[in-house]
Order: structure tokens, then C-alpha cells, then sequence
């Protein structure tokens, strides 16, 4: 079981630079990545996202590259010239239509990378993309890891809290069948209060209450309630993604519960089914940041 949330962190590095890769995760019901790369190496995009689509089946995460130049490397500028004869033409007839002059600074011709590093000239997409390749599995590793480390609190914690659950469907289940008991009881007592002389085999009671048992009749939502405590566990212990079944199975207990205290008509089984959907709920909220 892992958790959507997570981190990693990883550096390679060339005889010039230094490449950073930053991977993170929060939860999210679907499967969302978001990748940025420095400008100019836009081309690298797809191929984070491919090998980061492998290791993630749901949640957003984010993965940030960046490119790093070493203090030592060699930082003597360069100048395009084909490119500032093609801006300054560029400029020239703009500042003819508008009759006025466009002036460039020396900040427009870095933006324009018109002027830039000989060692940032030097460091292509495609050479650069095995150091990147390095460094994002590394950190899509240290990525996985912590959110196998926060999964396995995650299960930790929501297994307990279904022990909890356990506990109640076994008290509601070992009352349940009193109920229909004590309301022949109360039925009994009201009537002789009335100084109305009936007797507890009078087939007027008995039908009462046969049809008072069967209409608060909750073995069929127990047994369900087990079953679903057990696909619970069986998902728990399972390699595959298990957050959307899981899901989906608090759903379906809560509605258990919700029937068990619609049809109860007891106070005691009011208060257990209270105090077991309070628990489910705690549940349900870790279930959230389960992959």
C-alpha cells in the first residue's frame, strides 16, 4: 500500500553543470503530472512524463528539472550574430512604421539568448538527456520510498481503526436479537397498566411481535458488514493500488450501518451504529491519501 504523498530528490551532474530533479506528491482522486523543464529543453517533457506515469497510478504529482551551471565552468560569452542581424533588421523597419526609434539594451539580447555562456551553448537537449534520465530515476526512487513509508502508516492506522468497526458489528449483532424480546416485555407491561389481562402466548402478541422481529431483522447487513471487513483487509494486504476499492468499500459499509440504525429501532444499536460511523469516517479520510 503506498500513500500519494511523498518526496524526492536527486542530482547528476556533467563536467559543466549540475542537473536537479525534484519530485512531488499530494493527494488528488485522479492521476495528474506536472512537469517543468527549463526553457529550451521543452523536448524533455514527454519523457519525464512517460517515466513518471510508470511508477504512479494516482495523485498529482509535480516534477521540477533544473539546470544548473558550475561556478568553475567556463562562463565566456558568445554572441549570435545571425540572430541580432535578424532582430535588429526586425527593429529597424518596426521603428520606420511607428517613426520612432526602438532602442535595444543589452538585457533584451540575454532574454533573447542573442548573448549567452559558450558552456550553455555547449549543453544540448539531447546530450544532456541520459544526466537528466539518472537523476530522475534516482529521485522518482527516493519518491517511491517515502510514499511506501507513509502507505505503510496509512495501513497501519486505518487496519486498527477497522478492528474498531469489528468490535461494534459484534456488539450490535450480540443485541440485536433482545430487541424484539424487550418490546413483547414493554408491550406486556403497557397493557397491563391498562388493566388489559393478556397473556405473553396470546397469538395477538406473538404476531406483534413476529412481525416487530422481522421488520427490525439486521443479520443480512451484519453478514454483509463481515464481508466487507474482510475485502478490506484482503485489499490492505495487496500489492496493486488498493485507494479507489477502498474507497468504494467505506461506502458500502457506511450504508450497512446506516440501514442497521434505520431498522433497529433501539436505542442501544443507535449508539453503536453512531459511534461506529463516527469511526468509519476517520477511515475514510485516511482512504483519501491511499494511492
Amino acid at each position: 500500500m503506498n500513500s500519494m504523498t511523498g518526496f524526492g530528490r536527486a542530482v547528476a551532474q556533467t563536467d559543466r553543470y549540475n542537473i536537479l530533479v525534484e519530485i512531488s506528491g499530494v493527494n488528488r482522486k485522479q492521476t495528474e503530472i506536472a512537469v517543468n523543464v527549463p526553457r529550451g529543453y521543452a523536448e524533455w517533457d514527454a519523457s519525464v512524463r512517460s517515466i513518471v506515469q510508470g511508477a504512479v497510478s494516482r495523485g498529482r504529482v509535480g516534477v521540477s528539472v533544473s539546470v544548473e551551471r558550475l561556478a568553475e565552468a567556463d562562463g565566456s560569452l558568445q554572441l549570435d550574430e545571425n540572430k541580432l542581424a535578424s532582430l535588429a533588421g526586425l527593429l529597424n523597419r518596426a521603428a520606420d512604421l511607428a517613426g520612432q526609434p526602438m532602442p535595444l539594451q543589452a538585457s533584451d539580447l540575454l532574454r533573447l539568448e542573442i548573448i549567452a555562456s559558450t558552456a550553455e551553448a555547449a549543453l544540448s537537449p539531447e546530450e544532456a538527456w541520459p544526466v537528466v534520465e539518472e537523476a530522475l530515476k534516482a529521485a522518482l526512487k527516493d519518491f517511491t520510498a517515502m510514499r511506501a513509508a507513509e502507505g505503510a502508516n496509512l495501513q497501519a492506522d486505518v487496519l486498527g481503526k477497522l478492528d474498531t468497526l469489528e468490535q461494534f458489528r459484534l456488539s450490535i449483532a450480540e443485541h440485536a436479537p433482545s430487541v424484539p424480546v424487550r418490546l413483547r416485555e414493554a408491550m406486556l407491561k403497557r397493557l397491563a397498566e391498562a388493566d388489559l389481562s393478556v397473556s405473553a402466548d396470546d397469538e395477538r402478541i406473538i404476531r406483534e411481535v413476529a412481525l416487530f422481529a422481522d421488520k427490525c431483522d439486521i443479520s443480512e447487513e451484519i453478514t454483509r458488514l463481515s464481508s466487507h471487513f474482510d475485502q478490506f483487509r484482503t485489499l490492505c494486504g495487496s500489492p496493486a493500488p488498493a485507494g479507489r476499492p477502498l474507497d468504494f468499500l467505506c461506502q458500502e459499509i457506511f450504508r450497512e450501518f446506516n440501514t442497521i440504525g434505520s431498522k433497529a429501532n433501539d436505542s442501544t444499536l443507535a449508539h453503536l451504529v453512531v459511534a461506529a460511523k463516527t469511526e468509519l469516517e476517520k477511515i475514510r479520510e485516511q482512504v483519501q491519501n491511499i494511492e
